[in-house]
């Protein structure tokens, strides 16, 4: 279990730039962790594989001026915790999300999702259009992709025997995919212990393997995600792309664009996989351009296509 006490042992410069009081909810058994900060139209933030709240902290301290940004933890995730039988699998952490929202009572809501967050929030999205008034979409995909070369080996490897030794034994996801998936910067190794933190503990490394296993075998989860999505096109979208990220390719991005053809498109030059650690301040610029008070009056940006 993540303890606060934990936290606090954190170097202060790491706690500078993540400050907001945790809160918890219990649903279903769960204890769903979030921060919150900031006022306004709220931005529900959902974190992909490995990560967790704290992804968004560099989007949360630039947007909380105009928005109320919300960002979860999903169970077994940074603060959130379990119930008893939880499979980690991606419907299962969308129907706490989805339980989650509903006790929130969030409304005209602005969802960014990355990673797993793409399935998982269109997901709750679609089921809930009336909740929401705008999509942030980085680095993440909505389809079945089985018989995808580029996606099977990857499934097969961390989500099979081998991957899961790697990730029960050495942290592999916290340790190997998250820090190459950021290109601009050599990780801090204090920003990387809050990371280690939530699986400091092998039990709970069980999150991280399940996810990539589910890359494959939530084929009928991301067929529902896909159907679904016919539902949100009349939603402002705008699209935030890593051009160096290895897992999703521009063809992915395109995917989107077709899928969303009045979306507008700004691709981050240089950005790996974790865009939010990558360009949190052009990704923060692009959202308050299209959404924010202080930019209503100022035309939308075009973005930059590429590839």
């Amino acid at each position: 279990m993540f303890a606060e006490t934990d936290w606090l042992g954190l170097p202060e410069a790491v706690r500078a730039e993540f400050p907001w009081p945790v809160r918890r909810t219990v649903i279903e058994g769960a204890t769903i962790a979030h921060v919150e900060a900031g006022a306004g139209r709220a931005v529900l933030l959902l974190h992909g594989n490995p990560t967790w709240s704290f992804l968004y902290r560099g989007l949360i301290m630039r947007l909380l001026s105009d928005f109320r940004c919300i960002a979860p933890d999903y169970a077994g995730f940074g603060r959130s915790e379990t119930p008893s039988g939880f499979g980690f699998t991606p419907l299962e952490h969308a129907r706490l999300v989805e339980r989650w929202l509903l006790d929130q009572d969030l409304h005209d809501v602005l969802l960014v999702v990355h990673d797993w967050g793409g399935p998982i929030g269109l997901w709750l999205a679609a089921r809930h259009p009336q909740r929401f008034a705008g999509l942030v979409i980085g680095n993440t995909w909505a389809w079945p992709v089985n018989g995808d070369l580029h996606f099977e080996w990857f499934s097969r490897l961390f989500g099979g025997r081998l991957g899961g030794w790697a990730i029960r034994h050495h942290n592999a996801f916290v340790e190997l995919l998250l820090p190459a998936g950021i290109r601009h910067r050599k990780v801090e190794r204090a920003v990387m212990d809050a990371y280690r933190l939530p699986f400091r503990d092998p039990a709970r490394r069980i999150a991280t393997h399940v996810f990539p296993r589910e890359i494959l075998a939530s084929r009928a989860f991301l067929s529902e995600v896909e159907a679904g999505m016919p539902k949100l096109r009349h939603l402002d979208t705008l699209i935030v792309w890593g051009d160096r990220d290895v897992a999703f390719r521009n063809e992915e991005r395109r995917r989107f664009e077709r899928t969303f053809p009045e979306a507008s498109t700004v691709v981050l030059s240089g950005a790996g996989h974790f865009i939010q650690e990558d360009a949190p301040g052009e990704i923060a610029a692009a959202i308050c351009e299209r959404w924010a008070r202080r930019g209503a009056d100022r035309p939308r940006p075009n973005g930059q296509l590429k590839g």
